[in-house]
């Protein structure tokens, strides 16, 4: 099972949106026969791989796959199906998701490992099925005053080179990255993946745009990775170009749970949030969040930058609660990986 996790990892940057993460290995006479993992979102799923792979080999077979084999028809066949079919005997699982009795009915043995459900791989998957948004991390960089630009706006750049590198890896395994019309305004950033390590990964570009205000020459339009700008029902921004999907809310303003909502749908499972105080403080206020990814730079930015997310706080019972999981150094700076705690405000 752990050589069949290492499978699945490999799809870590190509599979974000509408499928999870899943490896298979094929074992017969205590030797691996077949390998698959599920390499591109809407393709052939991992099971479905290592089959091709082992041939007829497959046949009497065990078949180790890291999340429960699929049992409906999509995009692709039911992996359920396609495994019976194979000839192959016995089906090892490590996590359980919906679909087991449609195994057995199908013949085959089933076991269950039990592994954590969302695990590192797919967080995105399960929170959309519970709570129908996807994985939200917010990633943001500050000083160590806690502070993520100076008063007049200017943020480039709080942390080092390293650190900005560091962070193409949650860009390159996120479905999308959202982001404000007021850091689109004032910083006209491309929110690409640059990295050459992880090219071909293109996360859409999501603008909260209340008001219609997104410019028509901003950088992002640039490229070929989709812009989606979400305004509120009253917009009446200039035409953007065809190229740019325009959302438009039911509500004046735009409501983050709806546009969650809304990517859930559209099968994105990871979100990276890159925005300002203004926007991040709505995020983490609402509990629309699960992770934030901080780089915290040694240095001082004063007491009149701005803050890491605008939150009024009144008393210590209403402090929102977190959990630190890792601290890394990365270059000069810190990398601090904090998850939301599901109790939601501090215990007095």
């Amino acid at each position: 099972m752990g050589a069949a996790l290492k499978l699945a990892e490999r799809g870590l940057f190509t599979v974000t949106r509408g499928n999870p993460r899943v490896g298979c290995l094929l074992v017969k006479d205590h030797r691996v026969v077949g390998r698959g993992w599920h390499e591109t979102d809407g393709e052939a799923h991992a099971e479905v791989n290592a089959l091709k792979s082992a041939g007829d080999i497959a046949k009497d077979a065990t078949a180790y796959v890291t999340l429960e084999p699929c049992c409906f028809e999509g995009r692709t066949a039911a992996c359920t199906d396609v495994l019976a079919q194979s000839g192959v005997k016995r089906v090892v699982i490590g996590a359980r998701d919906y679909h087991i009795q449609r195994l057995r009915t199908l013949g085959l043995e089933v076991k269950v490992m039990g592994l954590p459900v969302p695990g590192e791989l797919n967080p995105g998957t399960y929170t959309r099925h519970r709570r129908n948004r996807p994985y939200v991390r917010i990633k943001t960089a500050l000083s160590f005053d806690g502070r993520t630009a100076l008063a007049t706006g200017v943020s480039k750049w709080i942390t080092s080179e390293e650190a900005r590198e560091d962070a193409q890896y949650w860009r390159a395994r996120s479905g999308a990255i959202v982001t404000g019309i007021g850091t689109v305004l004032a910083d006209d950033p491309r929110l690409t993946v640059r990295s050459p390590e992880y090219q071909g990964c293109a996360p859409w570009r999501v603008v909260l745009d209340s008001q219609g205000r997104f410019p028509t020459d901003a950088t992002m339009l640039d490229d070929h990775a989709r812009v989606v700008v979400v305004c509120g029902r009253d917009a009446h921004g200039t035409v953007l170009p065809e190229t740019v999907d325009v959302w438009h809310e039911v509500t004046p303003r735009v409501e983050i749970k709806s546009v969650l909502n809304r990517l859930a749908s559209e099968g994105v499972n990871e979100v990276l949030v890159e925005a300002g105080s203004e926007l991040v403080g709505s995020f983490v206020e609402s509990q629309n969040w699960d992770e934030m990814i901080a780089y915290v730079a040694p240095k001082f930015m004063g007491s009149d930058a701005r803050p890491v997310a605008e939150i009024k706080v009144g008393e210590m019972a209403a402090t929102i609660r977190a959990t630190i999981v890792s601290t890394t150094q990365v270059g000069p700076d810190l990398r601090v990986v904090l998850r939301r705690d599901e109790r939601g405000v501090q215990n007095q």
